[in-house]
């Protein structure tokens, strides 16, 4: 059994950790993996924008949310930002109680990695809270079993992802690419999608800059998720309409989509045309980090 660790470990009482939104700039699906996974390369990058983690240390464990979302999440009795809480206490044997607040400005179901991310922030906060070394392997192997996905958002910096998405090689990025992304307002099952591929396998990612990678390679969940939710490829149709719009895309398993642009001032005007346009969809104007 790991010992408790004293508290308190620090003089900091709470943390504030942001769980920025998740993008896959490309994703190829390369194999089905006999454990029911699938083998992918996929290109991580993450935006100024997202959900955000409060972790205060307190005498007996809450949790609350808030947010654009926070009614996908309330009520709920298990979500990963809880499990991620349990996980690293059991680890570390952290006897500590918590309170944590959760700000839902991330659609759920969408691609764009919102409970990994929010699972990620909570690890984050956790580690400074309580003077965990944040390369610690017991923290990365955490992120591991919570979800493909977490590992990335763990390190939330631009990066090949390999394996499930968990085998991590940073890359270079471009901070301050203009971001419009776009969800339709409808969550899709990423199960479902995965089940749908057609097993092709259309080759790896290519080598060279990030945008030129991505610019070169697809994602191979747009056809079955556009098949089952038509209404993504209307979003991309959209995305293709809007001057100075390029690398436009699926993240992930949808049903979010995004598009750089040449300018800021050309993404925030797609953004509002968005607004008037299709006002049931949810657009956010962002960029790169």
């Amino acid at each position: 059994m790991v010992p408790a660790r004293p508290w308190p470990p620090t003089e900091i009482v709470m943390v504030v950790e942001q769980a920025r939104a998740k993008l896959n700039l490309a994703l190829h699906v390369r194999a089905r993996r006999a454990d029911g996974y699938h083998e992918l390369e996929t290109l991580f990058a993450f935006v100024d924008h997202g959900d955000a983690v409060s972790v205060n240390l307190s005498d007996a464990p809450a949790f609350a949310v808030s947010g654009d979302f926070a009614d996908a999440l309330v009520g709920e009795a298990d979500n990963l930002v809880l499990r991620a809480e349990r996980a690293f206490c059991a680890v570390f044997g952290i006897a500590q109680s918590h309170t944590i607040h959760l700000e839902k400005q991330l659609p759920v179901a969408s691609g764009i990695g919102g409970g990994s991310a929010d699972a990620a922030a909570t690890l984050r906060a956790l580690v400074r809270l309580h003077g965990i070394a944040a390369d610690d392997a017991r923290l990365w192997q955490i992120a591991d079993d919570l979800g493909s996905d977490v590992p990335a958002c763990l390190a939330s910096t631009t990066a090949i992802g390999k394996g499930r998405g968990e085998k991590l090689q940073p890359i270079a990025g471009a901070p301050g690419t203009p971001v419009l992304l776009i969800n339709p307002g409808i969550a899709v099952s990423t199960g479902e999608i995965f089940r749908r591929w057609d097993g092709k396998d259309g080759g790896a990612l290519p080598s060279g800059a990030l945008i030129e990678v991505a610019l070169a390679s697809r994602n191979d969940l747009y056809p079955p998720a556009k098949a089952i939710a038509p209404v993504i490829g209307d979003v991309i149709a959209w995305l293709e309409t809007m001057p100075g719009a390029y690398l436009i895309r699926m993240s992930g398993s949808g049903a979010t989509c995004f598009a750089l642009f040449d300018t800021m001032a050309a993404c925030a005007a797609a953004c509002e045309c968005a607004g008037v346009e299709h006002p049931g969809w949810w657009a956010v104007a962002t960029e790169l980090v």
